[in-house]
């Protein structure tokens, strides 16, 4: 397993993680190919939080897979978790369609009604399978339920069940009486709680039942299918197992060495798949990072499957700017699939890539969005121009990139804002978005807008999903008569200079120009005059009286876009005096 030289000026936390997980595989396995894995629970919509789960090992193993070395990146489906409750704001599922599942595989319940998928996870790893295309992941998928049901796991459980009062041992060092629940301090976010419970990780059950022997293996009822089963008897020798179901009074004896309807419990779940799988970097959130918890128990755990804890950072929450209807109507956290609704890959690849693990961020759902692709494009020309730093320039090339190709790019990438303001006047028409995008730089016109394309898409929908109705942008049919009746004689000459000038500067330059001209030249100034407190002053008035006269408001689109959307004749009539 050959390293390629890395350069000194690489030093991104993913590059570090790399060269401790190449170092760390050669101790562990010489010559086989390294293992990152994340895990996700398809019990419902899986949120911009978990996805954290899959690009922190995505990223450092696309670096690895960059030095010409073997990498997997494992992505586990635990398709064969419980159905632990009825999520809100799902459309086709209520409360009676779907409380009487509780208990069942995610593969055993039910889609929500009028999906075309097979079943409950089925149904919600679907956009997220669709999602980590999009963005350039690369995977190998495990069913956990394919795992179990097929027996892969059998010498595994076996090994559990024969060795169940040393794992009883390591776990009863962290079981802690419930302790009287305190008033909170705060009150409690309930989408930090559903992005608490974002992967397989979530169920902390370690199988321990008060009073009985403890089994670390739960099998799903065969009158039921539903996992409030306890074991009552186990045979070593035999592997005959007797359970019985505390739902239906349902009891069974089967042989383990034979039987696939259960699984092991979580907190020894994970690290039997470490030691299973061989994986050397997982990273785990904030839930799982706490003293006593699945990951840390894990550690002691793994060593009894002859398995090592894999290294990794604990990562932190992501947060949300900005949550309108799309996203509440989905269960209260937006998704993956919904951020690329109105961002390019490259952006979304970008916010997670350029902060460490433990550092939280948030993803823009609200005019924030826009802040942010500015903030993009200025470094795609700080790259250009190589006047990039280091660290920006390695959280760049992770965004644009993958090791196998490049993400599919907006050949002409216009500014987000201003694609978003004409997208806004124009309602979407596409003939009149081209018209103005036309118009936005003479020298090089536009002439299709599939040159803007997909940057444009997403701007359209950020419009059209995120912005209230009440802060679009609606250009006046007729001129407001009364206002242009009040206005006194330097106001009048105002509009009377912005209208001379329009023809000799229709671009968005030269419109720029114009509009903050005019104030300068009533002023007794040079166009070119440096701005100065009492001009800035004069300046916001005139813009405020521009945009009454255009859209109703005193804010709105910035005044070029807007002027060029509008179009000259229009602009006419409406500010004629």
């Amino acid at each position: 397993m050959a390293q390629s030289a890395q350069s000194s000026t690489e030093t991104d936390w993913v590059s570090r993680f790399a060269d401790e997980v190449i170092a760390e595989a050669e101790r562990r396995a010489p010559g086989k190919a390294v293992v990152v894995a994340s895990g996700l629970s398809p019990s419902g919509p899986i949120h911009l939080g978990n996805l954290r789960e899959v690009m922190t090992p995505h990223l450092v193993a696309d670096e690895i897979r960059r030095r010409g070395i073997e990498v997997r990146h494992v992505l586990s489906w635990d398709d064969y978790d419980r159905y632990r409750k009825v999520p809100k704001g799902i459309p086709g599922v209520t409360e009676e369609s779907h409380a009487q599942h509780i208990g069942r595989p995610l593969t055993s319940v039910p889609a929500p009604e009028g999906s075309p998928y097979p079943n409950w996870a089925e149904h919600f790893k679907a956009a997220m399978v669709e999602a980590l295309a999009e963005l350039g992941v690369e995977y190998d998928p495990i069913s956990q339920t394919e795992q179990y049901t097929s027996g892969a796991y059998r010498e595994q459980v076996l090994f559990a069940m024969k060795h169940r009062k040393d794992i009883d041992a390591v776990l009863a060092q962290y079981r802690t009486k419930p302790k009287a629940a305190k008033k909170s301090q705060k009150p409690v976010d309930e989408a930090e709680l559903e992005a608490a419970e974002g992967s397989g990780a979530a169920s902390e059950d370690d199988g321990s039942a008060e009073g009985a022997e403890y089994y670390p293996y739960k099998p799903y009822c065969g009158a039921c299918n539903k996992d409030f089963t306890q074991v009552t008897a186990y045979d070593d020798e035999t592997t005959e197992l007797t359970y019985v179901c505390t739902e239906d009074e349902f009891t069974e004896t089967v042989k383990l060495s034979e039987f696939n309807r259960g699984k092991l419990v979580w907190k020894v779940d994970w690290p039997m798949r470490w030691a299973y799988e061989g994986v050397i970097f997982e990273p785990s959130g904030v839930d799982h990072s706490s003293p006593g918890s699945s990951f840390q128990v894990g550690g002691q755990i793994a060593p009894l499957f002859n398995g090592v804890q894999p290294i990794g950072p604990m990562y932190a929450f992501v947060g949300i700017s900005g949550m309108a209807k799309m996203s509440s109507s989905k269960g209260g956290v937006p998704t993956p699939s919904d951020a690329l609704k109105i961002m390019e890959p490259q952006l979304l690849r970008w916010l997670y890539a350029r902060r460490k693990p433990n550092q939280s961020f948030k993803i823009a759902f609200d005019q924030e969005i826009q802040r942010l692709y500015d903030e993009w494009d200025k470094l795609e020309a700080k790259v250009a121009d190589g006047s990039v730093l280091p660290a920006d320039a390695a959280a760049h090339a992770r965004a644009v990139r993958v090791a196998s190709h490049e993400l599919p790019r907006t050949p002409r990438p216009l500014p987000y804002r201003t694609l978003a303001s004409v997208v806004d006047i124009t309602a979407g028409h596409d003939e009149q978005t081209l018209r103005i995008l036309a118009d936005l730089d003479p020298t090089q016109p536009l002439t299709s807008l599939d040159e803007v394309r997909p940057r444009l898409d997403r701007a359209e929908n950020w419009i059209t999903t995120q912005v209230p109705a009440d802060q679009r942008t609606l250009v006046r049919e007729e001129p407001d008569t009364e206002l242009l009746a009040s206005l006194d004689a330097d106001a009048r000459r105002s509009l009377e200079l912005l209208l001379e000038g329009l023809d000799s500067h229709w671009s968005l330059d030269g419109l720029t120009t114009l509009v903050y001209g005019v104030p300068k030249v009533m002023a007794g100034l040079d166009p070119e005059a440096k701005p100065t407190p009492e001009l800035k002053v004069a300046q916001r008035e005139f813009f405020a009286l521009l945009y009454r006269l255009l859209v109703t408001r005193e804010t709105g689109p910035r005044l070029p876009t807007l002027l060029l959307a509008v179009g000259a004749d229009r602009v006419r009539k409406l500010v004629t005096a």
